[in-house]
């Protein structure tokens, strides 16, 4: 019987026990105990020496190389004397995966013994093979070498497995001739085009004093958790992630009560097993609660430097997945696993500040007289205006389409909200008449024994894939599954290239006379004039908004990857990235090459199997179905009984509607065009709407088919039984 296994399945998790993890009861002394900080550094190195790295990391300047040797030899004697026997330089290639390559400590010697040795040469540089990493066409495939280089401002950390541990060290990844393959080395660009534009416009705020400018990031992780022995029956949740087949059940997230739920036991547990390995990496998980959708779960971190955030997200995401194996799990971090209920998203809290003038885009308590907050998040609007298309792109992939524009996740349409607040501030500076600010207020409860709330001057907007949220704005449509570092770069990027706009501006006027105060208002109400129309406070969702934003406004509508990626190509982005110092032409076309043909793959392997979970497993169920219905009949007919048809029928129907949807879609999927952007066009319009024919074939047989028949776990099973 088809069943059988997810009927075993199904006994297996009923009979599962809770994996008994030991709880954080001394959290001081968990606390990045497996990371080689700079209070370890402080203990473990010449004063001098600590001096010399602590400046690379704090103001940024450049490595001394000089000092690698000793460094290496304290992480080498930290790393051994916590168990490691190997060391990895780990890097972020653009598979939006991590990539490592473990190397030994130990130094054969010539009379037969074995030593361990880590040199500073082998600390700052390694040389892993990059031919098979995807490069869009920088390197050919014969031309193997790549580099990995130290990345001082990351930590590097122990990483402990049940096979033993690793030495971790972040690095960059580069190809021979110097171009960038991975995702942190533009990271870096574009906080340090960021930081040099940021400390220009203090300078003429008249600042003095100016630390190195840093964007943060706190990045929510959203994710579910199904069943391994479910996901173990689903070839579609192994290979692509998300569920290609299944129908609603009856009870899906309508009644809204698994957000902000209880946590169920065993997945509780899960979290602090996860937060508890997090904590040991110095990760400062912050909040963790049930989602929106059955099945799915939140964790959030408190924000770090934008650097270390997205390593530590990087890591966040490796953590989750492998804990749920031990746990009985899969986690699936894919933006959209279930059809019909919320998906997954990442949002990125984005903000810019540094140790002498804090958080840039804080605006006090009287934002109206806040000079230093309003160019600033001006610079933010000017941006999010003239490169939107590029947001959009940046989190452009084919699982991201499923999630953008629907009834939970922000459109496709990239806009800015401010709040009530700043948005009347903006307003009357584009009227020429700033007169001030709404103020916060107490909110009484009217019970006495209830204290009364301090009230935000404005409201936060769900619906905004852009939301300033009080000190930093909320990137909301970067997808779950997603690297932060894409979206990090754009941002830092786009905010240097304003900044340095407006820097030029007040340049100009007050070189004409004009006080600080008059090109500065000058500035903003021109930056208002040309770029208000991105500011948007009302229902994202609405169809309206769609029509105002793109017939009205001119902004663009960008709803799937293959039409937002080709932004990547205009001149107007390459020209951005090389005014900035961030991606030369060549790395942008990369870029542009790599995520084309990842998500032309991932429709593709998504079709082929739709077709094989088609023929080989739902067909068979039909089969047997039709059968036993058959039988039914003449049984009915043996026993003068007049034959009731009302069910054969409509599974007959079905039957011979998806075998032709099937034949159709492999006809289509052997006939692909030639020119990646039409390669994208037709896996948007013509191989995505073959599958979904199909997916509607079978969807309505799961109803119509013997449940105990029916092969796939089905949806009720995978998102309520925990």
């Amino acid at each position: 019987m088809p069943s059988a296994a997810r009927l075993r399945a199904i006994d297996h998790i009923l009979a599962r026990t809770t994996v008994e993890t030991p709880p954080v009861k001394d959290l001081d002394a968990l606390w990045a105990s497996d990371v080689f900080s700079l209070e370890t550094m402080k203990s473990a190195l010449p004063k001098g020496v600590f001096k010399s790295i602590q400046r690379s990391i704090k103001e940024g300047t450049k490595l001394d190389t000089s000092v690698a040797d000793v460094v290496a030899q304290a992480m080498k004697d930290w790393a051994t004397g916590r168990g490691a026997l190997y060391y990895a330089h780990v890097f972020y290639p653009l598979t939006n995966l991590t990539a490592e390559k473990h190397d030994g400590f130990i130094s054969p010697q010539g009379d037969g013994t074995a030593i361990t040795e880590f040199t500073g040469k082998l600390l700052v540089q390694g040389e892993p093979d990059g031919s098979s990493f995807p490069n869009g066409g920088i390197r050919s495939t014969f031309e193997a070498r790549g580099y990995t280089a130290w990345d001082v401002t990351s930590p590097a950390y122990l990483m402990e497995t049940p096979n033993g541990v690793t030495f971790c060290i972040p690095t960059v990844f580069v190809s021979w001739t110097g171009e960038a393959l991975d995702k942190k080395t533009p990271l870096l660009r574009s906080n340090a085009a960021m930081n040099k534009q940021a400390q220009r416009l203090l300078r003429l705020l008249g600042e003095t004093e100016i630390a190195p400018v840093n964007s943060s990031c706190g990045a929510e992780q959203e994710y579910f958790l199904v069943d391994s022995a479910f996901t173990a029956l689903r070839p579609d949740l192994q290979l692509a992630g998300r569920t290609l087949l299944g129908a609603p059940p009856a009870k899906g997230q309508q009644f809204d009560d698994h957000y902000f739920g209880a946590i169920p036991e065993r997945v509780q547990v899960f979290m602090q097993d996860v937060e508890r390995q997090l904590y040991k990496l110095g990760i400062p998980a912050k909040t963790r609660h049930n989602e929106v959708a059955p099945g799915q779960f939140e964790i959030a971190p408190y924000f770090e430097a934008a650097n270390v955030a997205t390593d530590h997200q990087q890591l966040t995401m490796t953590v989750l997945k492998g804990t749920a194996k031990k746990h009985g799990f899969t986690c699936l971090l894919h933006e959209k696993p279930f059809a019909g209920v919320n998906g997954s998203g990442k949002h990125v809290n984005w903000s810019i500040g540094n140790a002498t003038q804090g958080n840039l885009l804080d605006p006090g308590h009287t934002p109206h007289k806040n000079l230093q907050f309003l160019l600033f998040c001006g610079a933010v609007i000017r941006g999010v205006h003239s490169f939107g298309p590029l947001m959009r792109a940046a989190i452009a992939t084919a699982s991201n389409d499923h999630r953008l524009g629907a009834n939970e996740a922000p459109p496709a349409i990239i806009s800015v909200y401010l709040g009530s607040q700043l948005e009347d501030v903006f307003a009357q500076i584009k009227a020429g008449n700033l007169q001030g600010s709404a103020e916060a207020a107490l909110m009484s409860l009217g019970v006495d024994t209830l204290p009364d709330l301090n009230k935000d001057p404005g409201d936060r907007n769900r619906t905004s894939p852009f939301a300033f949220t009080g000190n930093r704005f909320e990137f909301r449509a970067v997808g779950s599954g997603q690297s932060v570092a894409g979206p990090l770069v754009v941002l830092n990027t786009i905010l240097a290239d304003s900044i340095q706009w407006i820097a030029d501006q007040l340049d100009d006027q007050l070189a004409h006379g004009s006080s600080l105060e008059e090109a500065a208002f000058s500035v903003l109400k021109r930056t208002m004039d040309d770029h208000g129309a991105v500011v948007f406070g009302g229902d994202g969702y609405s169809a309206a908004w769609h029509h105002i934003a793109v017939e009205e406004r001119g902004l663009e509508n960008l709803p799937t990857c293959a039409d937002a990626l080709p932004v990547l190509q205009r001149q107007v982005i390459r020209d951005l990235f090389e005014r900035q110092g961030v991606l030369s032409p060549l790395e942008l076309e990369s870029r542009f090459e790599v995520y084309a043909e990842q998500y032309i793959l991932a429709i593709e392997v998504e079709a082929k199997l739709v077709l094989r979970m088609a023929r080989t497993q739902v067909y068979p169920a039909v089969i047997e179905s039709l059968n036993n219905l058959a039988c039914s009949l003449k049984n009915q007919e043996a026993l003068g009984i007049t034959p009731d048809r009302s069910l054969l029928d409509p599974v007959v129907s079905l039957n011979h509607q998806l075998l032709a949807s099937c034949t159709a879609l492999e006809q289509v999927l052997a006939s692909p065009p030639h020119g990646v952007v039409e390669h994208m066009r037709y896996c948007a319009d013509t191989l995505l709407p073959h599958m979904t024919g199909i997916r509607e074939a079978i969807d309505a047989l799961e109803l119509l088919v013997d449940e105990a028949i029916w092969p796939l776990p089905t949806y009720q099973e995978m998102l309520f039984m925990r």
